[in-house]
């Protein structure tokens, strides 16, 4: 109703305007026009001369549309229905044989028309500008970086002055740029200036506009606005700038994946679909974190069936309800199960037959397996040689997902995850299986992050097990790219290992959250030192000193030169470690842990 009632005004608005064109059009060629011959020449042919244009207008669409948005486009519309609707008044003109009809009289026409059937559409636009430069900025920004990513930020900005921000300035490390402009907005100085920046010029948040940067760099950014205490957020990677889309709700804030650093993983899809479209697949420990990304992952190479099992039946729940949404048109099967059940496993490749395995249910939690020695040992060990019985001959790839603290382990749950890399040995031919060996995953359920970030609500301390202690890190979903990449490469008992980068220190990892979080170390929320904890290590390995480690064909993926096993002796002790379990030793099973070397 709305809509007609404003095409009825505007078709009114043309008419009024049209004829006021042509008037505005003999007035200025004639000045005395209202006593001319010309102008009588106009009045009998008037109506037809203005149902020409209306007709060309609506042709051209000039009665829809939401005119407060109109921008180049629209504009390139009415000019071309304001000149076809003038050639088609000079065609008619011709036709009916007006010889006194001025020439400049039309050329006139046609520019009042321009300007006011333009007009008329744009001043909702107009209107709409103009209320938004009426909003007066509350917050003032700077801009870190003086490069293409900054400009492209501050043109953005500008467009959108509704959202209240004025740009003080740019800051860059390049001292060429330093005292220079970029639209009138002056480079002020480097980020070691930070503080002094946001104090003289009373700055409210910064934007980090470097989508080259590494996470050094984005952690040294945080920890001098840290200093000047000020609220950081960031563009997208570069992809996004090559593109041009950088946009104000692509802003977003700091998170700590962007103090890691790390480029976005390339997979071989061709490689992967291989061994993973329409083929049977497991995914044990499934709820887990690492487990959840590879069921999303594994969706999207369209396996036959998808098998996701796990002990936790709440987080399986949360899990089903977040794969319902995504389209898919193969069967997803949530087992709500335990790998220590052999039966249950036995029933599952009966039913199911998976062809590949994904193997990423484990207990992870380093000082609560130093108490729980019988339950690692269950579940860690015993659970994958379920696992392997229930595949042979039956299953085409297994892949277990191990952890660097398996490397010259400390702790129960390492040695029983340096076990579990040894049994992939011990795979018959026709499996083809592997370990992928990697560090922590950032914001995972059981890793520091989620704890700090319960610790910042509670208003701290954050506890800190040593000043110096290092982990490596790597988002989830980079992890499991590379874990499925890994698995296409699996030959027989490799020992894949991931590039993880440099270790990040945990107590600068803390303080990067804290002030993430708009608090200040120590000052808003202190940190604590509370000691190593049972089984923990100060740094982890990667490697072990005898495996040394050859390239593979993907950049980020490595493998181990493997160790020598003696399958006979292998399986003599897991029989072992089985009747220990049973009777409950936890004693014997740590002497056998250290006998059989997996435990320093």
């Amino acid at each position: 109703m709305m809509m007609k009632r404003q095409t009825f005004f505007l078709l009114i608005a043309d008419i009024i305007l049209i004829n006021l064109a042509m008037i505005l059009a003999f007035w200025a060629r004639f000045p005395d026009f209202l006593t001319t011959p010309n102008f009588q020449v106009y009045q009998p042919i008037a109506v037809f001369i203005v149902v020409i244009k209306l007709i060309v207008y609506l042709l051209f669409g000039l009665y829809g549309g939401i005119w407060r948005y109109a921008s180049i486009n629209e504009a390139s519309t009415i000019f071309k229905a304001v000149t076809i609707a003038s050639l088609a008044t000079i065609g008619f003109v011709f036709f009916v044989r007006v010889l006194s009809f001025p020439r400049s009289v039309l050329l006139l026409d046609w520019f009042f028309n321009l300007l006011f059937i333009g007009g008329v559409r744009f001043a909702p636009r107009l209107r709409k500008e103009f209320r938004k430069r009426r909003v007066s900025p509350s917050k003032r920004l700077l801009i870190m970086g003086a490069g293409d990513a900054g400009e492209m930020v501050l043109r953005e900005i500008q467009k959108h002055p509704e959202l209240g921000y004025k740009i003080i300035g740019f800051i860059d490390d390049d001292l060429k740029k330093v005292g220079r402009r970029i639209h009138t907005l002056k480079v002020l100085g480097t980020r070691k200036e930070i503080a002094r920046i946001v104090s003289r010029k009373n700055v409210n948040e910064i934007i980090i506009a470097i989508p080259s940067a590494s996470g050094r760099t984005i952690r040294e950014i945080v920890s001098y606005c840290e200093k000047a205490r000020i609220k950081l957020r960031i563009i997208p990677g570069m992809y996004k700038v090559i593109k041009g889309d950088v946009t104000i709700s692509e802003i977003r804030e700091v998170k700590l994946e962007d103090l890691l650093g790390r480029k976005p993983v390339e997979i071989n899809l061709n490689e992967v679909s291989q061994y993973l479209k329409d083929k049977s697949v497991l995914v044990t420990g499934a709820a887990g974190s690492i487990g959840c990304e590879l069921s999303r992952q594994i969706m999207e190479f369209a396996p036959r069936k998808l098998l996701l099992l796990d002990n936790n039946e709440n987080e399986t729940y949360f899990l089903q309800m977040e794969l319902k949404k995504k389209e898919h048109s193969f069967p997803v099967i949530f087992l709500v199960n335990d790998i220590k059940e052999k039966q249950v496993l036995e029933t599952i490749w009966r039913e199911h037959q998976p062809e590949v395995v994904f193997h990423a249910a484990a207990h992870k939690h380093v000082p609560l397996m130093e108490e729980n020695v019988v339950a690692a040992v269950r579940n860690n060990v015993l659970g994958t040689k379920n696992l392997m019985e229930a595949a042979k001959g039956k299953t085409e790839r297994l892949i277990l997902i191990s952890t660097d603290k398996a490397v010259n382990p400390k702790s129960i749950m390492g040695a029983t995850k340096r076990i579990t890399e040894l049994m992939m040995q011990l795979s018959p031919d026709e499996i083809k299986s592997c370990a992928v060996r990697f560090g922590n995953v950032l914001g995972s359920k059981g890793s520091v992050v989620p704890l700090f970030k319960r610790q910042i609500a509670e208003g701290g301390p954050v506890t800190i097990t040593h000043p110096e202690i290092k982990r490596y890190f790597m988002s989830a979903r980079e992890a499991v790219s590379l874990i499925i990449q890994a698995g296409a490469m699996s030959k027989r008992g490799e020992v894949f290992i991931l590039d993880m980068g440099e270790p990040i220190k945990i107590v600068d990892l803390a303080k990067d959250l804290i002030t993430l979080s708009g608090l200040q170390p120590e000052t808003d929320i202190p940190i604590k030192i509370i000691g190593l904890r049972p089984g923990e290590k100060l740094n982890e390995e990667l490697l072990t000193a005898e495996e040394g480690v050859r390239a593979t064909k993907h950049k980020k993926i490595f493998v181990a030169r493997p160790d020598a096993v003696n399958s006979e002796e292998l399986l003599k002790d897991i029989n072992d470690l089985e009747g220990f379990t049973l009777c409950g030793e936890k004693d014997l099973l740590i002497k056998r842990l250290k006998e059989m070397s997996v435990l320093r």
